[in-house]
């Protein structure tokens, strides 16, 4: 690979987070043909804690121009990986999650530090992308391809897969581990070579990753990566002419845009977007574990999950005894510096996040929901330099805006209802169809919910939250673009489909022409 190769001061991860090495910060390039080289940008993208606000690392923000060598790249490279044996790349990705499982103390305390969830959170992002990468390896001898009779004698036909080329994996900040390996494992297993952009946010969990695949012993030029801004190094990978598939998971808006700019030129395009996930809690319901759930569910992650719980429909049968327990645990939640044990919720992700959170808040007010918990930023020492939010929960009338748009942070809206129908109209009553939940004790009902609730994922009694890796991930309506990540369908997203005819009959035959002269 053409390009300088790129120096970079080393750091060490302890139990306070990343710590520069001889006191200084570490600088990367980009990630091109299997080493760090310098980019063409003069621009610097920094890597900040949301906890304090302490620099963690710099990057380059990447430009067209570093798209287009990173591209080249992973072209070169595509013929060799292509021709690799299913069996032997599912090797290399078995021996990736080795290296994760290794690392997984050492890469959990980065994501803390970096992206802001607590550290049992944290770890369990890495452990994802162990249990993807141990998961896509049964695939290295598993890709089946079909075979069907002709209507003609002495006639073969078969299916086989077969890879998109170079892709593009564009991933968000809220699973900065476990993202990546669900894209990249099963683009990867399918064949294709890649070009991630990672978000800006968690960049320095990117870098960490792409190394973890290159000690794995992915070949040079198969995995890339190229840090920047969406609207620059995003936009040149979802438009450059080689790249075969794009694979974005984000918001709504970006994602329209990403859709319309890889369509322009046909390139696969697989989405996974936003959500506003329903908890119902019907009358039967066990109260106890629905109340586990709930708190999981919504204030996890601060809330910073597309499959969050963000709204708890609740039956006026057991309202006002379930939102008072709901109230008194939401109440002592600790928050604070995510790294600590005794932590429940850690700081959103970014200013634009908490400033995003802040505002949906008072929207709520303004729209009349009533704050019956937290609604305010946590701004005392030490808290005044990162960006910490009260957990909060709003009574709440459906069709207030904050029943309706993603908020994406450690807000709940409570919503009574009078029956299972009515519960199931308001769950349904979105743009959005990721995940839903409902807790009840009837089983003719649980069963009904599968049916009716408009969502890619129905848990029954266990929250929104929870994704496993041997089954299919994604959702309906605004959520995507019937793209599903993981489970046995994870190689649709980054393989197409080839037809193979083979005819021994030593003449030529001519399909639906011929047929008439068997017949007769």
């Amino acid at each position: 690979m053409p390009g300088e190769t790129m120096a970079r001061a080393s750091a060490v991860v302890t139990a306070k987070g990343v710590t520069p090495k001889n006191g200084k910060v570490p600088t990367y390039g980009l990630f091109i043909g299997g080493e760090w080289v310098k980019s063409s940008s003069k621009e610097v993208l920094e890597s900040r804690s949301p906890i304090d606000g302490s620099l963690l690392a710099r990057f380059p923000q990447g430009t067209q121009g570093d798209v287009d060598k990173a591209v080249k790249a992973a072209k070169e490279a595509l013929p060799d990986w292509m021709r690799t044996p299913a069996p032997r790349r599912a090797q290399i990705l078995l021996q990736a999650a080795r290296v994760f499982k290794e690392r997984k103390k050492e890469l959990g305390l980065l994501v803390a530090t970096e992206m802001g969830k607590i550290l049992p959170e944290a770890e369990g992002d890495v452990q994802e992308a162990i249990d993807i990468f141990e998961y896509i390896f049964g695939e290295g001898r598993r890709m089946f391809g079909e075979t069907m009779p002709s209507e003609l004698p002495k006639k073969h036909l078969m299916t086989m897969r077969v890879p998109l080329g170079v892709v593009g994996l564009i991933t968000p900040w809220n699973f900065p581990i476990a993202i990546p390996a669900w894209k990249s494992s099963a683009a990867l297993m399918a064949g294709n070579t890649l070009v991630l952009k990672p978000a800006e946010q968690t960049t320095l969990c990117a870098a960490k990753f792409v190394e973890c695949l290159h000690e794995a012993g992915v070949p040079p030029g198969v995995v890339n990566m190229v840090s920047g801004i969406g609207e620059v190094a995003g936009d040149a990978l979802v438009t450059h002419p080689d790249v075969r598939g794009i694979s974005f998971t984000g918001g709504v808006e970006t994602g329209k845009i990403v859709y319309q700019r890889a369509a322009a030129r046909l390139a696969a395009c697989g989405l996974e977007l936003g959500g506003k996930n329903p908890m119902i809690v019907m009358d039967d319901a066990n109260l106890d574990l629905a109340l586990e759930g709930l708190m999981f569910g919504a204030f996890g992650t601060s809330g910073q999950r597309c499959t969050a719980t963000s709204r708890l429909i609740l039956h006026e049968g057991v309202y006002d005894e379930f939102l008072g327990r709901v109230l008194e645990r939401v109440r002592k939640l600790r928050v604070g510096d995510p790294r600590e044990p005794k932590t429940d919720v850690g700081p959103v992700n970014s200013r634009e996040q908490y400033e995003k959170i802040l505002s949906y808040i008072e929207i709520g007010k303004r729209e009349g929901a009533k704050v019956l918990a937290g609604g305010r930023a946590v701004t005392k020492p030490p808290f005044d330099k990162g960006y910490f939010l009260e957990p909060t929960v709003f009574e709440a009338k459906h069709g207030m805006r904050i029943t309706k748009e993603e908020i994406f942070g450690p807000v709940l809206s409570v919503i009574r209802i009078k029956s299972y129908e009515e519960a199931v109209r308001v769950a349904n009553d979105v743009i959005y169809g990721l995940s839903s939940s409902i807790y009840t004790r009837d089983v003719n009902r649980a069963l009904q919910a599968m049916h009716d609730l408009q969502a890619g994922i129905t848990y029954i009694n266990a929250p929104t939250i929870g994704a496993e890796v041997g089954v299919p991930f994604g959702g309906v309506k605004a959520t995507g673009n019937k793209t599903r990540e993981a489970g046995p369908h994870a190689l649709e997203e980054f393989s197409d489909w080839k037809t193979v005819v083979i005819d021994y009959s030593d003449r030529l035959q001519k399909a639906q022409i011929d047929t008439e002269k068997l017949v007769g």
